[in-house]
């Protein structure tokens, strides 16, 4: 995962450290997508930007509290992560990161993730195509066209979105 400024680098900040110390939205059950009860934030089934965010930010989340069945159900077989390194993550590895987090409490997790974004802001965009789905998080002082941080990459399958491939970069300030 990533160290910049959005919500895939805090995941990948956080996991970087967890993965030093370990591989990164209230737990949920493996079959929940539905409206997010945290945040309250769109119905994640939908087919729209709002809940392809949604999903994002659970998957977060998700990463944060140990939810390793939602993670499960929601990174397809072959995610792939890859950081501003170039090294590859696969599915596994994010979810035997995550499970290394279990039992982390939701406000706990809401709390780290506030504090980061504070932090580090990001800007963030969606483009939909079909069955396809692009979350770009970039940094608001660069915009989407010069300041990518990381892209998300979804797909949407039997009425859920499933992530199947995330790239961070090192966006240089000019």
């Amino acid at each position: 995962m990533a160290t910049p400024n959005n919500r895939r680098s805090l995941v990948g900040a956080l996991v970087a450290v967890a993965l030093l110390a370990f591989v990164v939205f209230e737990p949920h059950t493996s079959n929940v997508y539905a409206q997010d009860s945290m945040s309250g934030t769109a119905d994640e089934t939908q087919q729209t930007e709002a809940a392809v965010m949604a999903v994002d930010r659970h998957w977060s989340i998700a990463e944060l509290t140990g939810d390793t069945a939602w993670l499960d159900q929601m990174l397809l077989p072959e995610y792939r992560s890859v950081g501003n390194t170039g090294v590859a993550h696969s599915k596994a590895e994010i979810v035997t990161g995550a499970a290394k987090r279990k039992g982390t409490d939701l406000a706990t997790a809401q709390q780290k993730m506030a504090a980061y974004e504070k932090e580090h802001p990001y800007g963030s965009a969606v483009l939909i195509h079909g069955n396809t789905a692009v979350i770009s998080f970039y940094d608001p002082a660069l915009g989407p066209q010069k300041g990518v941080k990381s892209s998300d990459i979804f797909v949407y399958v039997d009425g859920h979105w499933h992530a199947m491939y995330s790239q961070h970069t090192a966006v240089q300030k000019s």
